[in-house]
């Protein structure tokens, strides 16, 4: 199987040799390795840098006196060692050396094996795999990896689970020979035993001495472990059950097992253990039946990584540093369309590289998915994503995308950016509810990192105050007040102020999402636009709004009275940023849902009616006192600023009617770029046997 592999990439290389002498690829091949160099670099540092107690945690078991490591006792006393016995008897040879030193031969020790890794797994690529194309893979997988919560983890807890990893994929790919690679197989299981599935999988694709191996060389270590340490022997395998009661407790969300999420759903004892054994026993049947058959089709990588994911979800312990097989299976190919190809692979990247609260909303039906998003995408790929046989039409070739063509801008520059093409139909729903979940987490932690500090906020507020002066605009405080004495405009204002910041903007994403799916993409993007050059200005003016002014005299009518005597002003200071007041998105959101409906809707009082929305907003912030009227200016320059690059970058909202699109283009005596006459010159040259003889159109 291995010699077929490299058969494939073999011919394919030679194949895309011409692909690798295109102009630029050498420049994206040294950002690539620059990328991937920097990400290596800033790990190993972050590393380092943290003091001796505060790194490699995991490791200080072997920790004694004036820091020098020891081998006295049992690796389980202190209860931080979650390994076999015999990756502590493999531990054991670092024991004279000190702790200092230790650290960095141990960092960079992993920074090479992450290096290793990913080199084996872009070779590994199944498919007609261009020199090109694997000549990229190489830098990108490592950067993934470097990313990825396994590896961030293997390196700040001093932890081994790369080295199982690597080894299947050296013995899958690298070595020749069935013993070579059920030898490496087999001390992987020794080092962690889960790994020990991959023993059945090799029997069921015919290498059946690479299996006996594995299985003959696990049992070997692990018999030698016991001779050397009988004690810590019968604790992992007996005391422990094969390590499941080691390190955190089992229930904890660091736990990420059928086993962990049983627990972790409040069911315990006997009823428990069956009903994992019996979630096991089916998770490993499926996960080993796909993955054989994936791998008679030749995407043996694949076949790997899913039988990785099925070993984490019937371990009784995996712990985040083991799930490395999680981000090899995106190697799948799921969709027969081209616009679907990238679906999966952003939902595992995210899922690899991000925490669960980023991905999901702190909402109770939703924390057993946020809890355990890990093992459900290892359940996920072992068992349900229906990835594309090689043999299927859509392998190499999905079907193209539709592309929607804009009207033509007034500017011959515009578009900046001619490659960001709308799309005709909808965009995937997974992959805009997670764009725009994750978008607003990195929102929210940037806008709370960006305080600036109590003194400079509250001069920015006296600037403010002085420009507003000046303009003969600072009304805030006889706003503030006059509604305080009218009670039912107090209720009103506040109730605005707190229901509709986030309802109304997705109600219209969601309106355009299922109506206009083109609109829709102009609208989110210039959303998006305008909130991150918000950011800017959260990040570089902080300024205090007028209910955080002490001697002002305005009443926070939301918040209730705050203690200005008291820097943190409580614990809404933990939640939020309260000196993101300049530009403000609650009047740029409002004013970006009154544009947006002004120029979408059918019908005049709709119009009137959107126009309502900023109107009301604009009266929230100011009669509350949580921002200054210049505050809503800028949120709407913002605002403009968004729409204006969105025209920019991917030029008019308008697209062309669909009859135009395939006969003018380009009307009122514009030409067309040369690519898009060959485009239309491909359209009308006549179909033989195999297809237009013209170049091809667009493809996603």
């Amino acid at each position: 199987m291995v010699n077929a592999e490299h058969s494939v990439h073999g011919g394919a290389a030679a194949a895309g040799a011409a692909g690798a002498a295109r102009p630029g690829f050498g420049a994206a091949r040294a950002v690539l390795w620059l990328v991937a160099a920097v990400l290596a670099v800033r790990q190993a540092t972050a590393v380092l840098r943290q003091p001796p107690g505060e790194r490699l945690t995991d490791l200080e078991t072997w920790i004694g006196d004036n820091g020098v490591l020891h081998v006295s006792g049992s690796l389980y006393d202190t209860g931080r060692f979650t390994g076999t016995p015999f990756a502590g008897l493999v531990l054991k040879p670092l024991a004279r050396s000190a702790e200092q030193s230790l650290g960095i031969a141990w960092t960079l020790g992993t920074l090479l094996l992450v290096v290793a890794l990913g080199l084996v797994a872009a070779r590994a690529l199944p498919g007609r795999v261009s020199r090109r194309t694997g000549l990229l893979a190489a830098p990108v997988t490592i950067s993934l990896l470097m990313l990825s919560l396994p590896v961030r983890n293997s390196f700040h807890l001093g932890q081994t689970s790369i080295i199982p990893v690597l080894l299947v994929l050296l013995g899958c790919f690298a070595v020749r020979g069935e013993r070579g690679s059920g030898l490496l197989v087999g001390i992987g299981a020794a080092l962690q035993p889960a790994v020990l599935l991959f023993a059945p999988l090799l029997w069921l694709t015919g290498r059946k001495k690479a299996a006996v191996t594995s299985a003959g060389t696990f049992a070997a270590c692990t018999a030698l472990a016991w001779a050397a340490m009988p004690g810590d022997s019968w604790a992992y395998w007996i005391h422990h059950v094969a390590g499941a009661g080691l390190g955190e407790r089992p229930d904890s969300l660091a736990n990420q097992s059928l086993h962990g999420a049983l627990l972790r759903l409040g069911l315990a004892g006997p009823l428990e253990i069956v009903l994992f054994l019996v979630l096991a026993a089916a998770v490993v049947t499926a996960g080993l039946r796909r993955a054989v058959r994936y791998a008679r089709d030749g995407q043996l990588l694949l076949a790997v990584a899913l039988t990785g994911c099925a070993a984490i979800a019937v371990s009784p312990t995996a712990w985040q540093h083991q799930l490395l097989w999680v981000l090899l299976a995106l190697v799948g190919r799921v969709g027969t369309r081209a616009r679907d190809r990238l679906v999966w692979p952003a939902v595992v990247v995210l899922v690899m590289t991000l925490p669960g609260k980023m991905l999901l909303p702190n909402i109770a039906p939703l924390h057993p998915v946020r809890d355990n998003i890990l093992l459900i995408a290892a359940l996920a790929a072992a068992c349900a994503v229906p990835f594309l046989a090689r043999a299927s039409p859509y392998f190499e070739r999905p079907v193209p995308t539709e592309y929607a063509r804009p009207v033509p801008a007034r500017w011959s520059r515009v578009p900046l950016l001619p490659f960001w093409r709308r799309l005709l139909g909808r965009p995937n729903l997974l992959l805009e509810l997670l764009a725009i979940r994750v978008g607003y987490s990195v929102y929210s932690h940037i806008r709370l990192a960006a305080t600036g500090g109590r003194e400079a906020a509250e001069e920015h507020g006296r600037q403010v105050i002085s420009v507003e002066r000046a303009l003969g605009i600072d009304i805030e405080h006889w706003i503030n007040h006059a509604v305080v004495k009218a009670r039912w405009a107090e209720s009103f204002f506040n109730f605005y102020y707190t229901s509709f910041h986030f309802l109304v903007p997705l109600t219209i994403l969601g309106v355009l999402y299922v109506r206009r799916p083109a609109d829709y993409r102009w609208a989110r993007s210039s959303l998006g636009f305008a909130t991150v050059l918000a950011l800017i200005g959260f990040w570089f003016y902080p300024l205090a709004p007028p209910r955080l002014m002490p001697g002002m005299g305005f009443i926070d009518t939301v918040h209730g009275p705050q203690d200005l005597t008291n820097p943190d002003y409580g614990a809404l200071t933990a939640l939020t940023n309260q000196y993101a007041a300049m530009p403000s998105l609650h009047f740029g959101w409002s004013l970006w849902c009154g544009l947006v409906i002004v120029v979408l809707a059918p019908r005049l009082w709709m119009k009137l009616l959107g126009l309502l929305h900023p109107l009301f907003t604009v009266c929230a912030i100011v009669a509350t006192a949580n921002h200054w009227v210049l505050d809503a200016a800028g949120g709407a320059a913002v605002v403009g600023a968004g729409f204006g690059l969105t025209y920019l970058l991917a030029g008019p909202r308008r697209l062309l009617p669909r009859a135009v699109t395939r006969a003018d283009p380009f009307p009122r005596g514009r030409s067309a770029p040369p690519e898009d006459r060959a485009v239309e010159t491909a359209r009308q040259v006549p179909a033989g046997p195999s297809g237009p003889t013209g170049p091809p159109g667009p493809s996603g």
